[in-house]
């Protein structure tokens, strides 16, 4: 029989469910081994209209195992988990019994922290963060590493630009993989692209980057795989191009000499700050009003004021903005400077 050193209780949470589910799985596969899934695993929660009664959970969890020597408790939707509930689950992660392990999966919303603290200190709380582009690159990286089939570095630089966001896909497209050439087999792009489908979403920014880098092919081709993948209407794109430039915009006319300072005006992160201020400096104040104008056009016309269609006005917006945002060769304007 496989032996998995448990911890009692686990906590698995992070942003995309799919990705927490997998992980989820992976866990559970770990925990019970060869030992009989039906005998040893409990769910709780997670169906449609299930009630999440903290004294189930409790119960499952001071129930010692029938015919094996490991009982898992699985609480989904962890996140509906009442305050009031906290303090007896909290006794429960703190004095287990040895033959059970809870898992809590978070979802329906926030699982209370005196939980969550005890889940620290007792047990593991394994993070499925994918919110930022380097979490992303250390998600995949990690996955192809223990992959059943190995990527070249032109397949896996494929990989990662066509999934995009879509972290989900990752596994079944891996498993289908294993299935067609065989487990172990080593691929090339060529491999790998008729696998592949239709490209996965990407993050409003990889939009809002190729406008400023002034690449209005890049930036159409980013839009049309946040219309298809990403599902956006094109008035939450408008509404992402108007912030990033009413960014710009609100840093004209200002005395600012550095990064800190505009996250002061615009009341970002510094980071936000630093990009807003680094493009006002290439376009200047003449280029940025017209840009403003542009997307204030474009609002009207997705509101049907031209009778074309929204998305092709914003795809005829996104190209004229990385036209008309193109580095210039003349020196750029200081900040501070009115026009």
């Amino acid at each position: 029989m496989r032996t998995f050193a448990a911890a009692p209780v686990y906590l698995v949470r992070g942003d995309d469910p799919s990705l927490v589910a997998q992980e989820v799985r992976a866990l559970l596969a770990d925990l019970v081994g060869d030992r009989d899934h039906t005998l040893v695993v409990e769910e709780i929660g997670g169906a449609p209209g299930d009630e999440l009664y903290v004294g189930a959970v409790v119960d499952a969890c001071l129930t010692p195992p029938f015919l094996v020597d490991r009982r898992v408790v699985v609480v989904r939707d962890a996140g509906r988990l009442l305050a009031a509930d906290a303090p007896r689950l909290v006794e429960v992660v703190q004095d287990p019994l040895p033959t059970t392990v809870l898992v809590l999966v978070a979802g329906g919303g926030t699982i209370p922290a005196p939980l969550v603290k005890a889940v620290s200190s007792r047990g593991a709380v394994i993070d499925v963060a994918t919110t930022k582009a380097g979490d992303r690159k250390s998600w995949l990286h990690e996955h192809l590493r223990a992959a059943p089939v190995k990527l070249d570095r032109d397949a896996a630089d494929l990989l990662t630009d066509h999934v995009g966001e879509d972290l989900g896909r990752v596994e079944g497209l891996l498993g289908a993989l294993s299935v067609a050439y065989g487990v172990g087999a080593t691929l090339t792009a060529d491999d790998l692209a008729p696998y592949l489908g239709v490209a996965g979403s990407v993050p409003r920014y990889a939009l809002t980057e190729a406008i400023d880098r002034g690449e209005p092919r890049q930036a159409l081709t980013v839009l049309h795989r946040m219309f298809e993948a990403g599902g956006l209407a094109p008035m939450q794109v408008l509404a992402t191009l108007h912030g990033h430039f009413a960014n710009m915009l609100a840093l004209d006319g200002e005395d600012v000499r550095g990064e800190r300072e505009a996250a002061q005006v615009l009341g970002t992160a510094p980071f936000v700050a630093k990009k807003a201020l680094e493009q006002w400096r290439r376009l200047g104040s003449e280029k940025l009003a017209h840009a403003i104008n542009l997307i204030a056009a474009a609002d009207l016309d997705c509101r049907g004021v031209s009778g074309l269609d929204p998305e092709v006005v914003i795809e005829v917006l996104v190209a004229r903005l990385a036209t008309q945002t193109r580095p210039s060769s003349r020196p750029s304007a200081r900040v501070g400077a009115r026009r």
